[in-house]
């Protein structure tokens, strides 16, 4: 059986915690199934997975990463939200179809464009409410 020792792993990974953490979700993932990347010299997969780390076969990044992974209950994907603006231009064109499908109402409804500038100028245009003794 191989003796792999923590000295020849230690210069891979600094810390002897996360070396441990990193071996052994390496070795749980060996035995369910992963592919080795050493030969295996009839060595327990917790061996392998140490001298797969002292060979530098895998990274320790790519593991500790897989490892983040693993525990994840939820995982985030970053979708770019879609643009305020063009929602609501997509909802004006349905409701502009549904009005030329409709010939009863003749009216047309439009929206009013603008800019943040305006919408400053306006809102410090506005009066604060006075108070009252109800509130």
């Amino acid at each position: 059986m191989a003796r792999v020792t923590v000295e020849d792993c230690i210069d891979k990974v600094d810390n002897r915690f996360e070396l441990v953490l990193l071996a052994s979700h390496r070795a749980r993932l060996i035995s369910q199934g992963a592919a080795i990347t050493i030969d295996r010299d009839n060595d327990k997969n917790p061996v392998v997975a140490l001298r797969e780390i002292a060979d530098e076969t895998l990274s320790p990044g790519d593991l500790k990463e897989d490892l983040i992974h693993s525990l994840q209950k939820h995982v985030e994907v970053d979708e770019p939200e879609p643009d305020p603006a063009s929602l609501i231009a997509n909802e004006a064109a349905a409701v502009f179809a549904e009005q030329a499908d409709d010939e009863d109402q003749p009216e047309v409804v439009t929206f009013d464009r603008m800019s943040e500038e305006e919408l400053l100028a306006g809102i410090e245009g506005l009066v604060p409410p006075e108070k009252s003794d109800d509130y």
